[in-house]
C-alpha cells in the first residue's frame, strides 16, 4: 500500500452538498457529523478525476471497471473525504486571514504522517480569546498591543514567541506542500500563507464553521415572464473562495491476473497525479463559476 496526502485548495465558492436542508438553508455543504467540519466526499474527487482519465487500462486499474463490468474486481486506489483545514475569513485589515485551530492542524498532522511527512513540533492553542499570527498584515495596533478583527470578533495577537515558532515551522511546511513549483508566483504565494495564518482556540473555530461560510439566495426565473416563479426561492452554503481541505489517497498493488499488468500503488497515484494538472471541478453548481479546485498530492509511503 501507498499512501499519500491530498490537498485541495479552492480557487472559487465550493458547494459540495448534502442532498437535504437543515434549518434555513436548503442547500447546505457536507460536514462530518461529530465535529461540523466541512468537507467533500472522496466519491465527488473519484468521480472527477476519473472523468479526466481517457486510458482504459489505468482507469480500470485505478477507478475500478465500468458499471457493466463492476463485478470483476474493484479499483486499487482508495480517496479518503478531505476535510477544512484552513478557512478564509474577512478580516478588518489585510482583506481576509487563513484561520485554523489545534484541532484542524493535528488531524492535518495525522494524515500527513501515513504519508511519510513528518512535520515539526505542532503549536499548543491559544487563550479563548487570543490568536496568533506571524506578521502584521491582519493585525490592528491598540493602545495594550496588537488585535485581529474578523467581522464583529476580535482577538488579542499572542506574544507567546514560543508558539509562533511553531506555527510559523508549520506554517513553512504546508506552503512548501500547497505552492510547491518554486516559480516566483508560488513564492509570493507562500509568503501570503505566511502573513494570512491566523491560529485561534478550537471553540472559536467551531463558530467560525458555522458563520462563516457563504450562504446565497437563488431564484428561479419564469422563462416567458422573466419574473420569480413563485416559491422558487432557495438558499445554498458553500465553502468560500481560497478555502483548504486535506486527507489521504491510498494505493494497493495491481497483481498481474485477469489481464491486468502488474503494477505498484506508488505507479498508480503518478498516474493519479497527472489527472490532477490544472483546475479540478469539485462539487456542484459548476455553470455557476463554483467547483473549480487545484488538488495536489503529496508525500509517499509504502
Amino acid at each position: 500500500m501507498t499512501t499519500r496526502l491530498t490537498l485541495v485548495h479552492a480557487m472559487s465558492p465550493l458547494h459540495a452538498g448534502t442532498g437535504q436542508s437543515v434549518g434555513a438553508i436548503d442547500l447546505p455543504i457536507a460536514r462530518e457529523r461529530p465535529t461540523g467540519i466541512p468537507l467533500i466526499p472522496g466519491s465527488s474527487i473519484k468521480g472527477a478525476l476519473r472523468a479526466r482519465s481517457a486510458d482504459v487500462p489505468w482507469t480500470r486499474d485505478i477507478f475500478g471497471p465500468d458499471t457493466e463490468h463492476s463485478s470483476e474486481h474493484s479499483g486499487s486506489v482508495q480517496f479518503s473525504d478531505v476535510h477544512l483545514l484552513l478557512l478564509p475569513v474577512r478580516s478588518i485589515r489585510g482583506t481576509f486571514a487563513w484561520v485554523t485551530s489545534p484541532f484542524l492542524i493535528r488531524r492535518f498532522a495525522r494524515g500527513a504522517r501515513q504519508a511519510g511527512l513528518d512535520l515539526a513540533r505542532l503549536p499548543e492553542p491559544p487563550d479563548l480569546k487570543a490568536c496568533c499570527v506571524l506578521s502584521e498584515t491582519i493585525t490592528l495596533p491598540v493602545p495594550n498591543g496588537r488585535k485581529v478583527v474578523f467581522e464583529d470578533l476580535d482577538f488579542a495577537v499572542s506574544t507567546d514567541t514560543g508558539k509562533e515558532a511553531l506555527l510559523r515551522a508549520f506554517t513553512v511546511q504546508l506552503g512548501a506542500l500547497l505552492f510547491p513549483q518554486g516559480s516566483a508566483d508560488e513564492q509570493d504565494w507562500r509568503q501570503s500563507l505566511t502573513d494570512r495564518i491566523c491560529l485561534i482556540h478550537d471553540d472559536i473555530m467551531s463558530m467560525l464553521l458555522e458563520t462563516a461560510t457563504e450562504v446565497n439566495a437563488h431564484v428561479r426565473l419564469n422563462n416567458e415572464t422573466k419574473t420569480v416563479e413563485r416559491g422558487a426561492l432557495w438558499y445554498q452554503e458553500s465553502l468560500p473562495a481560497e478555502s483548504v481541505l486535506a486527507g489521504i489517497t491510498v494505493a494497493a498493488d495491481v497483481n498481474a491476473a485477469n489481464g491486468r499488468s502488474e503494477r505498484s500503488g506508488d505507479e498508480l497515484l503518478n498516474h493519479v497525479a497527472t489527472l490532477t494538472k490544472g483546475l479540478v471541478q469539485l462539487g456542484g453548481k459548476a455553470t455557476t463559476g463554483q467547483g473549480s479546485c487545484f488538488v495536489r498530492l503529496a508525500g509517499g509511503r509504502s
